[in-house]
């Protein structure tokens, strides 16, 4: 029987079950739960196998890619940019990759790409998954292709490509691949175990990607095949097996294959939650941070197909789509399959959740739910004691 490991105060044994159950019940293969308070690592949680066949225990260290998780990573590094002056939100991504401005791109701004209604949500065919690995011709297809919608006006989830957008930005600006400019300026400041891609030294101890149930194709039934949902998920299309190949760990693909565990995500944000210092390291300034949770969009998203609000660089809750996610000084992304990061600016919490067997939806599994759920019950009812 697959076990829980690790560390957590007593208050929080409710999440320690919670896993337990879903180990238990085949729910969960393997995962990995972190919370931090007020810079305190309260849960620190793994157990569980990291292969389909149960013969790998899931460990300390084992890693896994996180999907759009890594996202979070990835509007950091804007944000490091954004807080030195080297990057301005409201400036034409123009500005930095003249490219850009083709096929009527030129008045979209970093603003627009950093909330997701740049009206680029994906690459326009032909495209192919090869072509994903390629960051030269990935970024040129970009630069190249018209938008799909009037840039500003409604939000669209950059599903895969957004890496590749603020990547090129960063590349731009800085001469850094996003790979090198993450590892530099985030992973080795704050000794987080946090890649784009992963090295091939490292892939014995990755966890391997177990695909979600297949999407419902009666969910697309009335939808435009010309629409940017279908085009944002379909060029190329989804394939969550392409996680657990030597051509994708060895990408850079900055919206969805950073590789990680729960407790480095925690490493990497909880500075967040305490104001953009922790143990001496600071990567932003309160002043950045409170810029995330400044409204960019809200309403029906053109990818998700529900109602989003987003942030900069982030979601931030709504009522509609995310009810268990509060709502007051709150920022998230989750992952496909259910993997999250939740920063709570008012709790001065993190909370970190990773797992190999994916789940069905976007925005968080019903274990992504259970698991935050848990975690709040423990915090309210401290606050009210």
């Amino acid at each position: 029987m697959a076990k829980v490991h690790g560390t957590y105060d007593d208050a929080f044994e409710s999440v320690k079950q919670a896993l337990q159950a879903n180990l238990d019940n085949g729910q969960e293969v393997g995962a990995a739960i972190h919370v931090d308070i007020g810079g305190k690592s309260v849960v620190d949680l793994w157990g569980g196998y990291a292969d389909a066949k149960k013969s790998q225990p899931w460990e300390k260290d084992t890693i896994v890619n996180v999907w759009s998780t890594t996202k979070n990573v990835t509007s950091l590094a804007a944000l490091i940019l954004i807080e030195r002056g080297l990057l301005d939100v409201d400036a034409k991504v123009s500005q930095y990759w003249p490219e850009f401005s083709a096929n009527g791109k030129e008045n979209i701004t970093v603003r627009h790409i950093l909330s997701h209604t740049s009206g680029v949500s994906g690459w326009e065919a032909p495209f192919e998954e090869k072509d994903l690995y390629d960051l030269e011709k990935s970024t040129a297809h970009l630069a190249a292709q018209a938008p799909w919608w009037e840039p500003g006006s409604q939000s669209g989830y950059h599903a895969t490509n957004y890496g590749h957008l603020v990547g090129e930005l960063v590349r731009r600006i800085t001469g850094k691949h996003l790979r090198d400019f993450i590892e530099e300026e985030i992973v080795r400041p704050v000794g987080a175990d946090f890649q784009l891609g992963a090295r091939e030294s490292d892939w014995p101890r990755i966890a391997e990607t177990l695909p979600p149930p297949p999407f419902d194709p009666a969910l697309f039934a009335n939808v435009d095949s010309n629409s940017p949902v279908i085009k944002t998920f379909t060029v190329p299309p989804p394939n969550a097996l392409r996680a657990n190949t030597p051509e994708y760990r060895r990408a850079e693909i900055g919206g969805i294959n950073g590789h990680t565990n729960a407790r480095a995500l925690a490493r990497i944000f909880s500075p967040l939650a305490l104001g953009g210092e922790k143990d001496g390291v600071r990567l932003i300034s309160q002043e950045t941070i409170n810029k995330i949770l400044d409204v960019q969009s809200e309403g029906f998203d053109l990818v998700i197909l529900s109602p989003v609000r987003w942030g900069l660089g982030y979601g931030l809750s709504h009522p509609e789509t995310t009810p268990w996610i509060p709502q007051d000084q709150v920022f998230f992304w989750p992952g496909w399959g259910g993997s999250i990061l939740l920063v709570d600016l008012k709790n001065k919490m993190t909370i970190t959740y990773v797992m190999n067997k994916m789940g069905p939806g976007i925005l968080g599994s019903e274990r992504t739910q259970q698991y935050v759920d848990a975690i709040y019950d423990v915090v309210k009812k401290s606050q009210s004691a």
